[in-house]
């Protein structure tokens, strides 16, 4: 049996991948800079997980896994490296660990998660995704198959290495610019890549780069998707809409954004099955958690947790926290925003700003979540100039509580509250220390 050691083993992708190889019969260990609740999931899945990082957690593994979060001096790669163990980055292990697979793989800034959850609703294969599926109840689900649902990663061009199938993109927006020297053209040329890699491969045509490639594609415009309609049922939203001259489709989730994601993965899985089997298997989707994850809903209130970390992301979800408030008869939404990396918040801060201004009276904004970022020069207090400031917000049974800059207690108890972040604000709303 093959040991694998991957550090950072608590990441949402690379725990995903270490679920899969263990289901593969590897014998996984890893380890992580502080305990989660991710991490102690792992270790009741039976995989030996060290907090924090330790040279001592280098048993000897045939090789080691990093994430992208480690840097070069981590006690445990020097380790690794000082004993000859083989060790490869994320990126670099995709091929051993999709080798032999057919692959169908998604990318894109924005909605990959919910389109590659949704196409795991649709086709029999195992999933790797970066976000927990509610049906599964994972972020990784295992079939005796050689199918493969994955969710492939712009953010260090390692979706170049996913040996795609059938590549789905979701758009091209420029994101992780850093990892491309902030040059366009590198940018382009590696979603160019990834989609050459594919022998299918559908894409938002709508995304100006995307209908620019002279490839063949299932092509899907906002123009296709006609009918639109929302509708709440025990709190819960559903959004249907007729797709091109395939019919009419019923989905969970609330917005144009969600029939757009839908559609990508129905066009992908028509590929490969039929469409009623697709109308069927789409109503068993549920979601992903922390995409417009609704905590608590009642006539009164509304919570809910959204990932969304992008000015695009926030945008979309906040046009859908309108019309569900207003399904539900809520009249006021509060935004919780707490800024993911100081580098996101500089390259777009004109874009939050802007995606916030009808809310800026109500808004809550936390502390940068720096994910290992320095901080720069952004004062948060004038740029969002009108809103209210505190370190972190609580969970108070049904209700979310927290104390503002000047000592005053506020409790959020009315309307829709909707807390947005890729940081541990999704820890705060729900409760978890």
């Amino acid at each position: 049996m093959k040991k694998i050691h991957f550090i950072g083993i608590g990441g949402i992708g690379i725990s995903a991948i270490a679920r899969f190889l263990k289901e593969k019969n590897y014998e996984i260990s890893g380890s992580d800079i502080k305990q989660t609740p991710t991490t102690e999931e792992l270790a009741k899945n039976g995989m030996k997980i060290t907090i924090p990082h330790s040279k001592n957690a280098i048993e000897n593994p045939d090789f080691v896994v990093y994430s992208a979060a480690i840097k070069p001096d981590n006690v445990e790669l020097l380790e690794a490296q000082k004993k000859g163990i083989k060790c490869l980055s994320r990126k670099e292990a995709l091929p051993f660990i999709l080798e032999g697979k057919k692959v169908f793989a998604v990318a894109g800034a924005h909605g990959k998660s919910t389109t590659s959850s949704m196409l795991a609703s649709l086709l029999d294969g195992s999933m790797i995704i970066g976000a927990i599926s509610k049906q599964f109840g994972s972020n990784m689900n295992y079939k005796e198959s050689e199918n493969i649902i994955f969710e492939a990663d712009e953010s260090d061009s390692s979706f170049l290495n996913s040996n795609p199938y059938l590549a789905i993109v979701t758009n091209a927006e420029p994101e992780h610019m850093e990892h491309y020297d902030f040059d366009l053209n590198k940018f382009h040329a590696a979603y160019r890549g990834f989609l050459e890699r594919a022998k299918i491969r559908v894409i938002d045509a709508d995304d100006e780069f995307l209908s620019s490639l002279k490839m063949d594609f299932l092509k899907l415009n906002k123009s296709d998707i006609t009918e639109l309609k929302s509708v709440i049922r025990n709190y819960e939203p559903y959004t249907s809409f007729n797709l091109k001259n395939l019919g009419k489709f019923e989905v969970f989730g609330l917005g144009e954004h969600i029939a757009i994601d839908a559609s990508l993965a129905i066009l992908a899985a028509n590929c490969e099955i039929g469409l009623e089997e697709i109308r069927a298997r789409l109503k068993e989707y549920r979601g992903i958690k922390k995409r417009f994850d609704i905590l608590v809903a009642n006539d009164n209130f509304a919570l809910i947790d959204d990932y969304g970390h992008h000015p695009t992301e926030i945008t979309a979800t906040l046009k859908s926290a309108k019309e569900y408030a207003n399904l539900l008869g809520l009249e006021k939404i509060t935004p919780i925003f707490q800024p993911h990396k100081f580098s996101r918040l500089k390259a777009n801060l004109n874009g939050f700003k802007d995606c916030f201004k009808d809310y800026i009276d109500d808004l809550v904004v936390l502390p940068v979540y720096s994910a290992g970022e320095e901080p720069n020069e952004i004062d948060l207090k004038k740029e969002f100039n009108g809103a209210i400031f505190a370190n972190k917000v609580h969970r108070n049974g049904d209700y979310i509580e927290f104390v503002d800059e000047f000592g005053v207690k506020h409790i959020l108890n009315n309307g829709l509250v909707i807390g947005f972040g890729a940081g541990d604000i999704s820890y705060q709303l729900r409760g978890i220390e």
